[in-house]
């Protein structure tokens, strides 16, 4: 593990193998260990990076009024403290909204994007009243006792959490702070990174889950009508946490890409 102090909070992440750098990052309720079974399968050709985003997993507290910009900074801050070069930099749903204001602000740090079952903001890629349903259905979620606190989103899977996982995700959901899960989904919700879509200039690959009940594929054909050249894969039969249900499609695809663009 390697932490970088960006501000006033400490930022964690996880580096393996050698070769060109791709960074992971995680989407809300979860943290860098969603992406081990890609860590380990693709560092044997790629410096494999996966992050926890401030807030999250072995990183610090996330700081008050923290925003979609601050996040965007610290995520530059690991790619910058690697040492690497630009990078390929994957992000999977609130992590891809992640993602894509790290381009806003630091183009020079992307080879190229990956985006993954994700959003351009739900503001940017739902319809109002979507929007406005999760977060009734957040606010309950998150006022429910400590001990009673779950944050499994609804509609992640296409057949339920996948069994080799099961301790991975149990783990995971242990860890998560509900103080940065609210500030995840109201960013997340007011999130509209339409405008930037069309400027994106690096190699785009757009990877999906044919049963994305979260992220549905007419978010991933509205991203490939606006980004220049971005192409879409599709894998079939997984829902919106396509790198677990599916770890050896999504990271042939993955390593693929990677491989072309590096």
């Amino acid at each position: 593990m390697a932490v970088v102090r960006v501000g006033d909070v400490d930022v964690a992440y996880t580096r393996k193998g050698r070769g060109p750098v791709v960074v992971l990052v995680h989407g809300a309720g979860v943290d860098g260990r969603m992406w081990q079974p890609q860590v380990d399968a693709l560092a044997d050709e790629f410096t494999v990076v996966a992050w926890d985003e401030p807030g999250a997993g072995r990183s610090g507290a996330l700081p008050e009024g923290f925003g979609l910009a601050d996040f965007a900074h610290a995520l530059a801050a690991v790619i910058e403290d690697v040492g690497l070069g630009p990078a390929q930099v994957a992000g999977l749903s609130w992590g891809g909204t992640v993602v894509l204001e790290l381009y806003r602000w630091r183009p020079d740090l992307v080879r190229s994007l990956l985006m993954v079952d994700t959003y351009a903001g739900w503001k940017g890629s739902l319809p109002p009243v979507e929007v406005a349903a999760r977060l009734s259905a957040a606010r309950r979620m998150l006022a429910a006792p400590r001990e009673e606190f779950d944050p499994t989103l609804p509609g992640l899977y296409a057949a339920g959490p996948p069994e080799r996982f099961a301790a991975l995700l149990d783990a995971m959901t242990r860890a998560v702070r509900p103080e940065t899960m609210v500030a995840q989904l109201a960013l997340m919700a007011e999130a509209d990174e339409t405008d930037l879509l069309p400027q994106i200039t690096v190699p785009t690959l757009l990877l999906w889950g044919e049963r994305d009940a979260r992220s549905p594929l007419t978010v991933a054909h509205a991203f490939q009508d606006a980004i220049p050249h971005a192409k879409l894969v599709v894998i079939p039969e997984v829902g919106h946490v396509s790198n677990l249900e599916d770890p050896e499609a999504f990271n042939a695809a993955v390593r693929a890409f990677c491989r072309e663009h590096a």
